[in-house]
């Protein structure tokens, strides 16, 4: 098949996708696909769709090339540039599936998946509507608990408006977090009152809106679902703090078991619940679903990732290993899935 891997872009996890979609090109690649790497944003001048798709292909070099835009991201957003780079939309419609490596904000927020079904470009993961859904953290907690899935109290503050009532309520400790952020971008565990105020300003920073939500002091989980049926439980345990950006992506932050040591009722429980989870914001597909369980067995959904990561330390890979399924076995069943 001729492939786009569609990585890069403009969002906070730009550097995470570029991983992410450098390891799914090459996995692709080995297994005899005519995978190309693109950057969403920045794209490839020159690039002509009939000679894009070859068998020989430096898959690092073209990696290189896209980093080499990295530090102009910011002048070009700035310069009022459109966000489909130069020959984006032509390699992505001469292909056979676009694999959408992207993570974050217009990438992962049902944007980008809208815009290929009016040019009628074949992608990877869920829709535009459920990935909208899905990336929003105060619409999905709705979504989630009406169709009976736990998840953490909280309430969502917007930017600029008088929000001290919405706090009365809430007991410290809260998480405090960007709606629809990523990679625990701009996300705080606030402890002490004195520490509130900045802990909001720091998740401003990032966007309009932000929600607040009790903290749930338990051992977290991750669930992989792909079409419609969940993954082995894998549990997550950071060597300092909690698992934030630098935990997420760097060796050996974490301690991370697949299946994870529950009971197995828990495990079903927990696989029930990512499987009603991503069946109630209508995720076709695949997702992987995030969990946290406190020590009486008590469950919450934090949130659905419609793009989950795939770079060497990302959690749907390893549960999909406790499976048996290679990297670039898992990579094509996303694409058969998906389709």
């Amino acid at each position: 098949m001729n492939i786009v891997v569609l990585a890069g872009g403009i969002s906070t996890e730009r550097s995470v996708s570029i991983v992410s979609g450098t390891e799914v090109c090459k996995a692709l690649r080995a297994r005899g696909e005519r995978a190309i790497l693109l950057d969403v944003y920045c794209g490839k001048e020159n690039a002509e769709p009939a000679q894009a798709f070859t068998e020989e292909y430096d898959t690092e070099a073209e990696a290189a090339y896209i980093h080499s835009f990295d530090d102009k991201i910011e002048d070009m957003i700035a310069s009022g540039k459109d966000f489909f780079g130069p020959n984006v939309l032509n390699l992505c419609k001469a292909a056979d599936v676009v694999f959408l490596a992207l993570h974050g904000a217009d990438g992962e927020n049902g944007k980008v998946q809208a815009a290929f079904d009016l040019f009628g470009i074949h992608y990877t993961g869920t829709g535009y509507l459920s990935s909208a859904l899905a990336m929003d953290k105060g619409l999905s907690k709705d979504l989630l608990e009406a169709a009976g899935v736990p998840a953490p109290r909280g309430t969502q503050l917007v930017r600029g408006a008088e929000y001290v009532k919405e706090l009365q309520n809430m007991r410290l400790p809260v998480v405090v977090k960007p709606c629809c952020g990523g990679s625990s971008v701009g996300v705080s565990i606030v402890r002490e009152q004195a520490q509130l105020e900045q802990a909001l300003l720091d998740a401003f920073r990032y966007e309009e809106n932000v929600i607040v939500e009790e903290y749930v002091e338990g051992r977290e989980f991750s669930v992989g679902v792909i079409d419609g049926e969940a993954l082995p439980v894998i549990e997550i345990a950071p060597v300092e703090g909690f698992y934030d950006y630098k935990n997420k992506y760097s060796q050996g932050a974490t301690v991370e078991t697949c299946p994870a040591k529950l009971t197995p009722e828990q495990t079903r429980k927990m696989q029930r619940y990512a499987e009603e989870g991503a069946k109630a914001l209508g995720i076709t597909g695949y997702a992987r679903l995030d969990f946290l369980m406190k020590e009486n067995g008590d469950m919450y959904c934090l949130e659905a990732n419609t793009l989950p990561g795939m770079t060497p330390t990302s959690l749907l890979p390893q549960e999909a290993a406790a499976m048996g399924m290679d990297f670039g076995q898992l990579c094509m069943r996303l694409i058969e899935v998906s389709r």
